[in-house]
């Protein structure tokens, strides 16, 4: 910028604002303007503004030392301004607080409170009560007596099996005995059943402009839904995991078959030399204690492979922990959100793409079997661990 459209710009916003400042602020005002335009400013201050030199050199040693909070003179009188609604409309706040109360979930002494009612409703409720306010007005005065929108959370837990934490324990010991062995230790668990069809995933990915993948409107299956369920198998010790994608139903033999699959895919490669095999499994669904079958088809396992086959249960209501659920199906879900499953080979090419920077490889494989779904009628008294022994040699 030239000198001279400089000064002219300065000449511009002192007459805007001369009639506006004391001698004071008009002293301060100067100082503020040459100590921003640096070297020269008191002069091209003093050519744009007629004030002396000296006066300007004050207000910028003035802003210097600072301007103490004292030094500020009030423009608007104390108490002055707009008055706020409380005031305006005696009793709103009352109105508000027996409206939003009834509905206050936890501790009224919470400085966190919190309403399931909109301020919009509010706002209509006290509209019917004969006060004129807005929404927005509505929010403010809830935000200024500490209520805010939350969503729920799950603290609260049901009881505990008393030996949940030895269960944990044991199973730690259980892997770490197995790896000094060099023993395979997997962790298996089934995934929910996924539709599949062109239908909407909740993902985004790289298309050419306009032209993205089209699928349903409304997410109806005309004919029998097809559906797949994906069985992970995680090697503990490698960063290799293993999914046998389903088409039937999550049956003990199913769950069997799939670390069939891995053992004679993977883990035989994997763990040459091994004579044992542990499992770590959840005590539900096709590998639970009450599903009719799972000795019996890990003991045909057993008898095929000649491996020891030994089983741990993490407790009930931990599934959260499952180290497979961190492990592999997070990244499952993360390779096949972008894209919907339009097929069952869509399915196995997304669940084979998982790759991480950590250097898990997936491999997947379409297991088309029929497997029945038939359940014990009693609780079965086997514990949380035990082992399955082979009754011959391993077959070659």
């Amino acid at each position: 910028m030239s000198m001279t459209m400089r000064i002219a710009l300065i000449r511009a916003k002192f007459l805007a604002l001369k009639p506006a400042m004391d001698e004071r602020l008009t002293r301060l005002w100067a100082g503020a303007e040459a100590q921003a335009i640096g070297e020269g400013g008191i002069t091209i201050v003093a050519e744009a503004t007629g004030m002396s030199r000296t006066t300007i050199r004050a207000g910028r040693d003035e802003l210097r030392r600072g301007v103490a909070v004292t030094d500020v003179v009030r423009v608007r009188r104390a108490g002055g301004g707009r008055p706020s609604i409380e005031d305006k409309v005696p009793g709103i706040v009352d109105a508000l607080e027996k409206l939003v109360e009834p509905v206050t979930r936890g501790d009224p002494e919470s400085p966190l409170r919190w309403t399931s009612k909109s301020t919009r409703r509010l706002s209509a409720e006290l509209g019917q009560q004969g006060f004129s306010i807005s929404p927005q007005k509505v929010g403010q005065l809830l935000h200024a007596r500490g209520y805010t929108l939350q969503g729920v959370e799950k603290p609260l837990e049901g009881a505990s099996h008393p030996n949940r934490n030895k269960q944990f324990e044991l199973i730690n010991r259980r892997v770490e005995a197995f790896q000094a062995r060099s023993a395979p230790v997997i962790s298996v668990d089934t995934r929910k059943k996924e539709l599949v069809g062109d239908l909407k995933s909740d993902g985004h990915e790289w298309q050419q402009d306009n032209k993205p993948m089209p699928t349903r409107v409304h997410d109806f299956i005309d004919d029998e839904p097809v559906k797949v369920i994906p069985y992970g198998v995680d090697d503990v010790a490698h960063s290799v995991g293993w999914v046998n994608i389903n088409i039937d139903h999550d049956a003990p033999a199913f769950g069997v078959r799939a670390i069939a699959e891995w053992w004679g895919y993977m883990g035989r490669r994997a763990h040459p030399e091994a004579k044992e095999l542990l499992i770590i499994t959840d005590g539900g669904g096709s590998s639970g204690t009450r599903a009719q079958g799972w000795q019996t088809e890990l003991q045909l396992l057993a008898d095929r492979t000649g491996l020891a086959i030994s089983v741990s249960q993490v407790p009930p209501g931990t599934r959260k922990w499952s180290r497979i659920e961190h492990r592999l199906f997070c990244h499952v879900t993360e390779n096949w959100r972008d894209h919907p499953l339009v097929d069952r080979k869509t399915v196995v090419q997304l669940i084979g793409g998982v790759r991480t920077t950590a250097g898990l490889v997936v491999k997947a494989k379409l297991d088309p079997c029929a497997y029945p779904t038939e359940v014990a009628d009693g609780e079965m008294e086997d514990e949380w661990n035990y082992t399955v022994h082979p009754r011959r040699e391993r077959q070659s």
